[in-house]
């Protein structure tokens, strides 16, 4: 019997693999290691004690474990805690552990520790940018080892998600002091080593309780800032995946290539220009306002994030509970910006141009947006001065010194518009009719309710113009097409690294 031309091609190519040793799967072997990368390296590895969103994306569901676990559609489901029941005013809950639980060091894992955890993460002198979620518990009993049980001073419909973010991991009590570059966590990976201003390198813990299931025995997580770097760095190969990449304006590199994925999704993240009202004449409003008004959020978009974003009027998120559409509330307008400054002038005795400092982070959003934001603010009578700094600078000098007038930055917890009521803040803004609604609010377990109340909560610190509110973020991912597991949508700042493996 003939055999056709082609076939008979193919079935000769496949014999000649096979006499030389190798077969058209061995072409591309399965792989137990992969190379992420990040924009910004983090100052430490303890959640708990900074505020650098960095922490998480290294260690969160890796190192560290909580008791709830955030999904990438922003479901919540059981993490170390198997199920949990609540009260019906929501004060009450108790969470019952998985059996078995160990940190890295050997040492288990009972609801004596998630007390402790708990207890440190509401002390007055703790460190944890959430504290007010731990201090809003009232009372913490623990009846065996497997059970905890929650007693809140308000009810709080937020809590099972606000337990899966990082500043919510359970910490084991004598490695408190070191776990900022020795982490000690319960996760599937422990630290191999830290080449600071490189990258970080993780190795699976193979006396995790579910190790067989963890298909990467290692991952090294690399710091790249400059978008033209990472987009090389993803084009040789020599990184395997980047979350949230600064990759826009090179999508079509990616997008045509069938050795790529290009992932994108949607955030909780808000893009600010923030104000330090502690600087004058900024703790002026029409100062404020003016600064709002003359910023077209669209062009802003398209200057700092390629168009991968949606305009916000306040510091909430489209698709967030009880959001509200402010954008509204101050729009572009430059006749009107003048006008306020000029009210302004003459009442406080300044004179235009206003010379602001702004400093801007190492992130590629920051430097490009801010160089929108400059010639914007240009051409109302405000001289914005940019001082780039690094991103340890940017956090001891403009997050925890305040020496700032003006920075542009994305803050990408979702749950925390708890923020304009705490005291001491780097906005400096303080304003008893806001914390009146924040405590109605916190004190409000129905969430209808609850909803409405923030949506007032977001018109008056739209109202106040607070901070200049820019966009929600969209997020790209590009990855090698053979890498599985990967996040589309990032409801916190997370890499779930135990969810990937190689096709």
């Amino acid at each position: 019997m003939a055999i056709p031309f082609a076939p008979l091609l193919v079935a000769l190519g496949a014999a000649a693999l096979l006499v030389l040793g190798h077969s058209p799967a061995d072409a591309q072997p399965r792989k137990d290691s992969a190379v992420l990368a990040m924009t910004l390296e983090p100052p430490g590895l303890d959640p708990t004690a900074g505020a650098a969103s960095a922490i998480a994306e290294i260690t969160l569901y890796n190192v560290f474990e909580t008791l709830t676990k955030i999904q990438s559609d922003g479901r919540v489901t059981p993490l170390l805690a198997d199920s949990w029941t609540s009260t019906s005013d929501l004060r009450g809950w108790t969470f019952k552990l998985r059996p078995g639980l160990r940190f890295s060091n050997g040492e288990p894992l009972t609801a004596a520790t998630v007390k402790f955890a708990f207890e440190r993460a509401a002390a007055k002198d703790s460190a944890n940018k959430d504290r007010a979620t731990f201090a809003n518990i009232e009372r913490i009993d623990t009846p065996d080892p497997a059970t905890v049980v929650l007693q809140l001073k308000n009810g709080n419909p937020d809590l099972l998600f606000q337990l899966g973010q990082a500043t919510a991991v359970i910490v084991e009590p004598r490695s408190v002091a070191t776990n900022a570059t020795q982490p000690v966590g319960t996760g599937p990976y422990r630290l191999e080593n830290w080449a600071r201003g490189s990258a970080v390198t993780l190795v699976r813990r193979d006396d995790w309780r579910h190790a067989k299931d963890v298909k990467l025995r290692r991952v090294t997580i690399r710091f790249i800032a400059d978008p033209a770097a990472q987009v090389a760095a993803l084009l040789s190969g020599d990184v395997d995946a980047f979350p949230r990449v600064s990759a826009a304006r090179s999508l079509k590199q990616f997008e045509g290539n069938k050795r790529f994925q290009v992932l994108t999704g949607g955030s909780r993240a808000k893009t600010i220009l923030a104000i330090n009202h502690k600087r004058k004449p900024l703790d002026d409003v029409r100062v404020r306002r003016a600064i709002a008004a003359a910023i077209d959020r669209k062009s802003v978009i398209e200057g700092a994030a390629d168009g991968f974003g949606v305009p916000i009027g306040s510091y909430y998120a489209p698709g967030a509970p009880g959001y509200v559409d402010t954008t509204d509330i101050n729009p572009f307008d430059v006749a009107k910006a003048r006008a306020l400054l000029h009210q302004a002038g003459r009442d406080l005795g300044f004179r235009l141009p206003l010379e602001l400092v702004m400093k801007l982070p190492p992130t590629p959003y920051a430097r490009q947006g801010g160089e929108v934001i400059a010639a914007m603010l240009a051409k109302v009578g405000i001289t914005a001065k940019i001082e780039n700094v690094e991103w340890a600078q940017w956090l001891s000098g403009v997050y925890g010194q305040k020496a700032y007038d003006l920075t542009l930055i994305s803050h990408v917890e979702p749950l925390d518009f708890g923020n304009f009521a705490r005291p001491n803040y780097y906005w400096g803004y303080e304003s008893a009719e806001f914390n009146a609604l924040w405590a109605r609010i916190q004190a409000t377990p129905r969430q209808d309710e609850r909803n409405r109340l923030m949506a007032e909560a977001q018109r008056l610190v739209a109202k106040d113009a607070v901070s200049a509110y820019l966009y929600a973020p969209t997020w790209l991912t590009v990855a090698n097409a053979r890498l599985k597991g990967l996040w589309k949508d990032m409801p916190i700042m997370a890499n779930d690294l135990a969810a990937l493996s190689w096709q």
